[in-house]
């Protein structure tokens, strides 16, 4: 389980590290950072798939995703007693980021690419990154370290591995010596795991209401196209009863029901009264995105983290505490994350199930964690270049 995330140089988080307990709910205002943070953490599993530089230039490159206040606020800012001014930098163009579980930790250090004569101006440069054991970096417990080009793996005492790496390319997929390095396997097993939904598309034209060729499917794809094949995954691997009483408790006397026509897969949608079930396409846009987290969150696989952004988002305010015990039901088999800003549904998730809540504060354009104090913030070291 993870039990770190740590944020540094990003839009509006400056440096933040995040305690995660197995169920945690991120909250705030709008405009708070709560999609920064969600942001930082999907760029921080794309390392795992070795496109970390990629999403990053994509995204505007660094110049864009900065951390754009000063290097170091000063009390009397905070207090209101000066105005904020831009001092001579002391410390490196970075963006960093990392987590750690109990047992092994990552974090990666994203620079400005040195001048030359290139088009490709916007990608960052990988300066450095680490894996380490236990919960946070130090020379102790470094158990890969790449600095520049080179990498270093600690047996006993620490020695040169592989070839010299590019700019743009991670340890994390360049490296696949289960002898050499097995600890760069589980890392980057871990990343790929995690899955991410964010706002499923629910418009007319919307992936989910289409029929779709249906193959075994215990994980729900991040757009929905294959909810049809999840949901008669779920059903085939002994969670139909999980899945009527989901189905039942938000919409009572429903069921949801799989026709296949050759190999092209469809969903049924039966309520009481009905002649006839209702397809995906006939759907209301809360009803679909109800069912597209159900058929997330009953997963036959449940990965090691799973995040949701706003998954109240077109549903009806009955429809939350539904969602909340579906939620915590879910957290005793996978961690969750979910970024929220609907109060009645963290009230529900607060009352059905063990969860922390972290609200998220703005003060002079920088995310902070609210009434969270050198003592409730965990031990995080970066790296020096």
């Amino acid at each position: 389980m993870l039990q770190t995330l740590a944020i540094s140089g990003y839009r509006s988080i400056r440096d933040s590290v995040l305690p995660l307990h197995g169920l945690d709910v991120v909250t705030g205002s709008n405009g708070s950072g709560k999609s920064n943070l969600y942001r930082a953490l999907r760029l921080l599993a794309s390392a795992g798939e070795g496109d970390v530089v990629g999403s990053l230039a994509r995204d505007g490159g660094l110049s864009s995703t900065l951390w754009a206040g000063p290097e170091h606020v000063q009390h009397a800012a905070v207090d209101g007693g000066t105005p904020i001014r831009g001092t001579r930098r002391s410390g490196p163009v970075s963006l960093l980021l990392g987590f750690a579980t109990d047992t092994l930790g990552y974090l990666v250090d994203l620079g400005i690419p040195q001048p030359s004569c290139t088009l490709f101006g916007r990608d960052p440069e990988i300066k450095r990154e680490q894996i380490f054991a236990g919960t946070f970096a130090k020379p102790s417990s470094l158990l890969v370290d790449r600095q520049g080009p080179a990498v270093r793996v600690r047996d006993g005492s620490w020695r040169p591995v592989g070839r010299a790496l590019g700019v743009s390319e991670s340890i994390l997929t360049e490296f696949s010596d289960a002898d050499a390095t097995p600890e760069v396997l589980r890392i980057r097993s871990q990343v790929r795991g995690w899955r991410f939904y964010d706002q499923f598309r629910t418009d007319r034209d919307a992936p989910a209401r289409v029929p779709q060729v249906g193959t075994r499917t215990p994980v729900l794809g991040h757009d929905g196209s294959d909810l049809a094949a999840a949901v008669q995954t779920i059903i085939e691997s002994g969670g139909v009863d999980r899945l009527d009483a989901a189905v039942d408790e938000a919409f009572p006397g429903s069921r949801l029901r799989v026709r296949a026509d050759d190999a092209v897969f469809r969903l049924e949608f039966e309520q009481p009264g009905m002649l006839r079930p209702l397809s995906a396409g006939e759907l209301s846009d809360g009803t679909l995105r109800y069912l597209l987290l159900v058929a997330a969150l009953l997963t036959p696989r449940p990965p090691e983290l799973m995040v949701l952004n706003e998954p109240e988002t077109s549903l009806h305010g009955e429809l939350l505490p539904h969602l909340a015990r579906l939620i915590t039901a879910a957290s005793a088999d996978t961690q969750l994350i979910v970024v929220s800003h609907a109060r009645p549904l963290i009230d529900a998730m607060l009352e059905a199930g063990d969860v922390h809540e972290h609200r998220l504060v703005k003060q002079l354009g920088e995310t902070l964690v609210a009434d969270q104090g050198l003592l409730s913030t965990p031990p995080w070291a970066w790296p020096s270049r």
